[in-house]
């Protein structure tokens, strides 16, 4: 590579709230590099053109929605568990090409172990599209055998299920129907929410039946769901610890250290 300082950034659209610049800024200053972080508004049909455009000092990108499939199908190496989710939220520059990975998976099983949650049996989803089946791997790495996936269209959840059964799991999807979800929820270890804030208000009440939710949303904070969760006095962790929990990897990936976890938890709470 040439003398220039090394360059990693966050790709999506919208991209301005996003806090991983945070995350890897901190992780580069713990580390020792002089290293740059930034935001990148880019959509899925720009991803493939800007990615192409990169100079040799590009490490590594990370990707948010509405990016992740497109990552995917532009890279030249992909890792397992990107293939069999469908999406990669991490491009990492390779000599000839980039590789695609899914560090959202360890996104939602790290989310879920600092909720004190490091074995599952039965769990819910709720939603189906992109961030469902990374928690569905989660879930399965965690000994999940059975997982109810709630969908607001079941024709759209039909990837989501095949993986779930490709996943070895006992599964079934059922609509957003408070009444069902209530008793469903309370008889399971665990539930995902992947939804948006709004939609998952609708149901918030009955997924609070549950002992502990991972809401995916972390801005704004509280969400509805999140409160519902609080006044059941049950346990509710909120998306940051996906976004931390997801970037350990991604950092370790861009610069082949450990990334420096405590300094990484430390800039969130900034």
């Amino acid at each position: 590579m040439d003398g220039k300082p090394r360059r990693a950034a966050v790709l999506g659209s919208p991209i301005s709230h996003s806090r991983s610049p945070q995350l890897h800024l901190a992780a580069y200053r713990a580390l020792g590099l002089d290293w740059t972080y930034e935001r990148v508004e880019c959509t899925a049909e720009q991803l493939p053109g800007f990615v192409d455009g990169l100079g040799p000092e590009w490490v590594g990108l990370s990707v948010t929605m509405p990016g992740k499939v497109a990552a995917l199908g532009y890279a030249s190496e992909r890792t397992d568990r990107a293939e069999l989710v469908g999406s990669a939220n991490t491009l990492l520059r390779l000599d000839n090409g980039w590789r695609a990975d899914c560090t959202d998976v360890d996104g939602v099983r790290g989310a879920l172990a600092d909720g004190g949650v490091d074995e599952v049996a039965r769990a819910v989803v709720l939603g189906a599209g992109g961030t469902a089946r990374p928690a569905l791997l989660a879930l399965a790495d965690l000994g999940a055998h059975t997982v109810t996936i709630v969908a607001r269209d079941r024709g759209r959840a039909a990837d989501t299920l095949e993986l779930a059964e490709r996943l070895g799991m006992s599964a079934e999807v059922i609509d957003f129907d408070p009444d069902t979800l209530g008793f469903v929820c309370s008889d399971v270890d665990a539930v995902v929410s992947t939804v948006p804030a709004a939609a998952a208000a609708l149901v918030a009440e009955a997924v609070a039946q549950a002992p502990v939710v991972l809401d995916a949303i972390y801005n704004p904070w509280p969400t509805p769901l999140a409160e519902a969760v609080t006044r059941a006095g049950h346990t509710v962790i909120s998306g940051l610890h996906m976004l931390l929990n997801q970037a350990y990897g991604q950092v370790e990936q861009f610069t082949g250290k450990p990334a420096p976890r405590t300094e990484m938890a430390a800039a969130l709470r900034e």
